[in-house]
């Protein structure tokens, strides 16, 4: 399917602001989760691992909220990308900045209101927030696609003719009929016809008015029986043949390594790059560092300072002299490098610096959309950012347990942070590897030698003599 030529904007600036309220109203509340852990450990008394999974799920899979907020981010990128050619990465990077203005909206926002309501009356408000993404998502119109016009309403009568995928419809019908037939010999007339061994359905009709007016509604009651039959048939395969192409898809897609590699590193980033915007303040608590000596949350610098990431990084994926590939790599080696010094930060200014930093490159996310465009093509687009997405939430979900066990298991944070900058930084290489140029040389066949020609000159005779 090929859609409409991107408008690069018109309605699509209108398609970038509701989706960008969208993010902000979605998971504003799930990255600024870390001012929620705080008072998670002091409400539960459980471990740091434990009480870990229930931010984690919130931000990742298995939560009805983390399900909407998926497919949600999904709709807003997909779309986005529409509507959008030349401004792509700009347009990517103005509606990713909207989760990122909520985490440092909803940092301080969360925080008051748990002075003023409590943690449960927190939550309720901030549920009743989110309703308003209703209303942005009713100004979400997409592009159609340029070979098809809008579906008409299909009659009942008509349904197997639009829905015969194997031209064998009549076939089917006579069977179905045949079926139906059968049953009715259990019926008195079909009894006395078959008992004198003389079936005439001529006569029958001839016979009697009221057998003949009965007979024509078991036809059109039979007929109708079978053509919904028939339907039910040809839908079943319909499924089944979408299901097959599916499947065929998702194998297609990941026999392309540079999506497979793609596949490797966001699933690696997110478990080990997740895990500082949940666990930042419990960071600062452990060091000993005072909550009077923080004149902003160290939440709310990451949520800024990642706004300011996926807007720069945005605008530089839209130059045409910049590798948007190679842009995500060095931004995930750069980060593992910061999380691997977040052991020798012994103060707020020490933390807040790498807390900006970290914020910044987590803002890769506005160019990895525009990473897989360009891997499998807008036409896949949906297909394997939902898949990508998927184990990004699943990253998002074991991360921060995982360094929370860490510190249950050491008393401290700094091989949990190891841990997680070797996560981000061996995803890093291997999105690297994939993407050489000399990868595709060495498996590129040399191509055959052509086959030598000998010349010979035969001696004459005289040479002989």
């Amino acid at each position: 399917m090929e859609f409409k030529k991107p408008p690069d904007g018109g309605w699509g600036w209108v398609i970038v602001l509701a989706s960008l309220f969208t993010q902000f109203l979605c998971y504003g509340s799930p990255l600024a989760v870390g001012v929620l852990y705080i008072e998670w450990l002091d409400a539960f008394g459980e471990g740091k691992g434990k009480t870990a999974w229930v931010g984690s799920l919130a931000s990742g899979v298995g939560l009805l909220a983390s399900l909407g907020c998926g497919l949600l981010y999904t709709a807003t990128v997909t779309i986005t990308c529409q509507y959008f050619d030349s401004r792509r990465g700009l347009a990517l990077g103005l509606i990713s900045t909207g989760s990122s203005i909520g985490l440092f909206i909803y940092a301080a926002l969360q925080r008051l209101l748990i002075e003023f309501y409590g943690l449960d009356g927190c939550l309720l408000i901030v549920g009743a927030l989110a309703l308003n993404i209703l209303a942005c998502g009713s100004l979400m119109r997409p592009l159609q696609s340029s070979d098809c016009t809008l579906p008409e309403k299909i009659a009942l009568e008509n349904v197997p003719d639009r829905y015969s995928i194997y031209n064998e419809k009549e076939k089917n019908l006579e069977e179905n009929i045949n079926i139906l037939e059968k049953t009715c010999r259990g019926e008195e007339t079909c009894k006395s016809t078959l008992a004198s061994g003389d079936w005439k359905p001529e006569s029958l009709l001839h016979k009697n008015p009221t057998t003949m007016a009965h007979t024509k509604e078991t036809e059109t009651y039979k007929k109708k029986v079978a053509e919904r039959t028939y339907f039910c048939k040809q839908l079943a395969k319909r499924k089944w043949q979408l299901y097959k192409n599916y499947c065929e898809e998702t194998v297609a897609l990941f026999k392309n390594k540079v999506f497979s590699a793609l596949f490797i590193a966001i699933f690696l980033f997110d478990i080990g790059g997740f895990p500082p915007s949940l666990l930042m303040e419990d960071v600062a608590r452990s060091s000993n560092v005072k909550e009077e000596e923080f004149p902003m949350p160290l939440i709310s610098i990451i949520g800024i300072m990642t706004a300011v990431g996926k807007l720069v990084l945005g605008i530089l994926a839209d130059f045409k002299w910049i590798n948007t590939l190679y842009l995500y790599v060095a931004t995930l080696i750069i980060m593992s490098l910061a999380l691997c010094a977040i052991p020798f930060a012994k103060s707020y200014v020490t933390l807040a610096l790498l807390s900006g930093v970290l914020g910044f490159l987590t803002g890769n996310w506005s160019i990895f959309p525009y990473v897989t465009t360009k891997t499998v093509g807008i036409e896949k687009l949906a297909h394997a950012y939902g898949i990508l997405m998927f184990f990004a939430g699943l990253g998002n979900s074991l991360g921060p347990p995982i360094v929370g066990w860490f510190y249950d298991w050491t008393h401290t944070y700094d091989i949990a942070f190891y841990f997680s900058g070797f996560c981000v930084l061996l995803g890093g290489f291997i999105l690297l590897l994939a993407t050489l140029p000399s990868w595709d040389t060495c498996n590129k066949q040399l191509p055959k030698p052509a086959p030598t020609t000998f010349l010979y000159k035969v001696a004459s005779n005289s040479s002989n003599v």
